[in-house]
């Protein structure tokens, strides 16, 4: 009972600090201090002091502003006018046609930027109107881009990869190589539903637009060739190990700034605008992580964590039912808050639960981030949802009623994963064996 009163106390707590207007980082906080004052037994100020300097001086967390920078220098340069170019031709014959460019624009972005908003609002203010233009139904157009858009989070590298392995304590370069499958297997899957929505309602798409020959396609498929050639660098360096993740960054921020210079898109004003950018980003998630960090101190001196670990070992609970109930839960959190959230709250509280299930903290990285990927297009708070009302001013239900059937493809793909964890499990295992 005593930790029933506990876990109500500080859920309400949470809920009346968010629901009042305050800052994500300083409810986070606070609810550590009450906690701390109420059930730890401990001083808050001390605890509060030796937390903030080890949740801050950690090297993983280096990697964190170097690929928020990347992202943004690529989000401000011509990359996504030249991907729609390079990948127009070659979907033109699947059906769906240049609906793809969406999923296949957003995957190939996803793989530069590590951000879900960046990847949503750098393809879709090329594709949106391009597509609508040429007569492609809206809603469509929009819970495709909605949907895709999510795979900036699962598809390395990822920020909440990084905030996923500084909470869990997992290595954030295997955390990106295990990424790898189920972003390809999201990528194929929202292709499969776009060719299958196609064929049942071809009266609602343009006619048809004529083949480009072969050497036009290659000639537009260059386009291509230096994000290709960044995704390789980045991911390649550390499947092979030859960097960490953090060495990775830097050598994608360097070639990302080769990519604006290539393009013409670098001057000093771009350049300042994506240094500042990087910098605001960072400090708001070094902000939640601090705040994170002290949570998870409070729930430690309360016992919560370890009583649930214990609760589910003497209830013999079935990992599927554990997770079952998680993603359920998780659900309903990501509809009213931010995805580094749900990340902290779940190192924070459930992660001792989770390994007493028997669960692989690596795994459960990737489907945390699946959920995650659900938040965004789940109102109120969806952030694609958000980015896509801005570049089509439609009104937020709307957005969000033509991305459900993605929502539930998510939903699909953490069950997917579920049952066959090789999807996510495969390629760290084999890194771990080269």
């Amino acid at each position: 009972m005593e930790y029933t009163i506990i876990a109500i106390t500080l859920l309400v707590a949470l809920f009346v600090l968010l629901g009042g207007g305050v800052w994500v980082a300083l409810s986070l906080l606070g609810v550590g201090i009450i906690g701390m004052e109420l059930f730890g037994g401990a001083p808050a100020g001390s605890i509060l002091a030796s937390t903030s300097w080890t949740a801050s001086a950690s090297w993983t967390l280096t990697a964190l502003p170097l690929f928020i920078w990347m992202g943004e220098i690529l989000y401000r340069t011509k990359l996504s006018e030249d991907m729609f170019r390079g990948l127009a031709p070659w979907v033109r014959g699947l059906p769906g046609r240049l609906l793809h460019v969406n999923v296949l624009g957003c995957g190939i972005f996803a793989a530069v930027s590590g951000s879900s908003a960046a990847t949503t609002a750098t393809i879709g203010r090329i594709s949106l109107p391009e597509l609508k233009s040429r007569g492609y139904p809206q809603g469509i157009a929009m819970g495709s881009l909605a949907g895709a858009g999510t795979l900036g989070l699962l598809i390395p590298p990822s920020i909440m990869m990084i905030v996923y392995a500084v909470g869990a304590q997992v290595s954030v370069s295997r955390l990106f190589i295990a990424g790898i499958l189920p972003g390809l297997l999201l990528l194929v899957i929202f292709s499969g539903y776009l060719m299958i929505w196609s064929k049942l309602n071809r009266d609602q798409l343009p006619p048809e637009e004529p083949a480009l020959p072969l050497r036009e396609k290659l000639r537009r498929a260059r386009l291509l060739i230096p994000v290709v050639a960044l995704i390789v660098a980045v991911i390649g360096s550390i499947y092979t190990g030859v960097a960490t993740a953090t060495e990775a960054a830097a050598l994608g921020v360097v070639g990302a700034l080769c990519i604006a210079l290539y393009s013409r898109s670098l001057t000093v004003e771009t350049f300042m605008s994506s240094l500042l950018g990087a910098v605001c980003t960072s400090c708001m998630i070094f902000f939640i992580l601090l705040g994170a960090a002290y949570l998870t101190a409070a729930m430690s001196f309360t016992g919560l964590p370890s009583a649930l670990a214990d609760w589910i070992i003497a209830k013999q609970m079935s990992p599927y039912v554990l997770l079952a109930a998680l993603l359920v839960f998780f659900i309903i959190l990501g509809s009213c808050l931010d995805g580094i959230s749900i990340i902290l709250l779940a190192t924070a509280v459930i992660l001792p639960a989770v390994q007493a299930a028997g669960i692989d903290l690596l795994w459960f990285g990737i489907f945390i981030i699946l959920t995650v990927e659900m938040a965004q297009i789940t109102p109120p708070v969806g952030f694609n949802l958000f980015v896509i009302q801005n570049l089509t001013g439609r009104d937020m239900w709307t957005v969000a009623k033509a991305s459900f059937p993605f929502f539930l493809l998510l939903v699909l793909t953490a069950i997917l994963i579920t049952l066959f964890p090789q999807i996510v499990l495969a390629l760290p295992e084999a890194m771990r064996g080269a």
